[in-house]
């Protein structure tokens, strides 16, 4: 077995042991929405455990892991700042919950948490080879370009998330949509800021041409985020529990930042 085969096969050991405790913790609380606040975390235990197992040129695999890390935590906290302040289940588990009864209490290990540590994997696919990768020995300028799209949709995240959290906080605005600062250029900045780590990751790893294969990481969570658990989930619910969201989506892009549309 190749080194890197052998480093994959260890950070899969530990993700899944990371997700069968988060699940076990999830019984007594009845809540499975605690996965998403291992999500983040999850990807920098990765990045920990490969840099740790199997460095390669020192320089990139430091940048890597340090800004997996970064934005790991950073998600990590936000999640479990939101979490604390919800006293349900988020509703995407309780719907699941209700649906399959009593089963899910088993039924989640791998509907929720099994399927999570599978995309955790795949997803960080740039993260893990790219730490990996002995060559090139020196730094390009894929690696300064992904670093800067890294930053930028930490930035970008990260300030949607503290405009939205400010919102919220604001006991006139319950009911209202939000379409604010970067909410008013797209509808999911916080969506299209973890879209633009991930390819800025990528294009750190696609220093080493034979990386390219990688980019399915990036693509599988852009899908997810667009497609799947992120957007279009979201504002299925959006649309039918905020009037006037239908009209926000008339005026505002849907993922990639752009000038808000005039009323008229």
């Amino acid at each position: 077995m190749s080194d890197e085969i052998a480093t994959f096969v260890l950070n899969a050991g530990t993700v899944l042991a990371l997700m069968l405790a988060v699940w076990a913790l999830s019984l007594p609380l009845r809540d499975a929405g605690i996965v998403d606040i291992f999500w983040g975390p999850g990807f920098a235990v990765v990045a920990v455990v490969t840099w740790a197992a199997n460095p390669g040129y020192g320089a990139r695999a430091a940048l890597i892991a340090g800004l997996t890390i970064l934005w790991g935590l950073r998600l990590g906290l936000y999640l479990f700042i939101r979490w604390r302040g919800e006293p349900f289940e988020d509703r995407r588990y309780a719907a699941m919950r209700a649906k399959r009864g009593p089963a899910f209490r088993w039924q989640s290990l791998y509907v929720v948490f099994g399927l999570q540590t599978a995309v955790m994997l795949t997803v960080s696919l740039p993260v893990q080879f790219g730490i990996m990768a002995q060559t090139p020995a020196h730094l390009t300028i894929l690696d300064l370009a992904g670093a800067l799209t890294v930053l930028a949709g930490l930035a970008f995240e990260s300030i949607g998330d503290a405009q939205l959290m400010a919102f919220k906080a604001d006991p006139a605005n319950k009911g209202k949509v939000m379409d604010r600062g970067l909410w008013s250029w797209t509808r999911h900045p916080n969506y299209f800021g973890d879209a633009l780590v991930w390819w800025g990751l990528f294009l750190i790893a696609f220093s080493a041409p034979a990386l390219w294969w990688t980019a399915f990481g990036p693509a599988l969570m852009t899908w997810f985020l667009v497609s799947v658990s992120g957007k279009a989930l979201l504002e299925r619910g959006l649309r039918k529990s905020r009037p006037g969201y239908d009209d926000y989506v008339a005026r505002t892009s849907s993922f990639i930042p752009l000038p808000p549309k005039r009323k008229h």
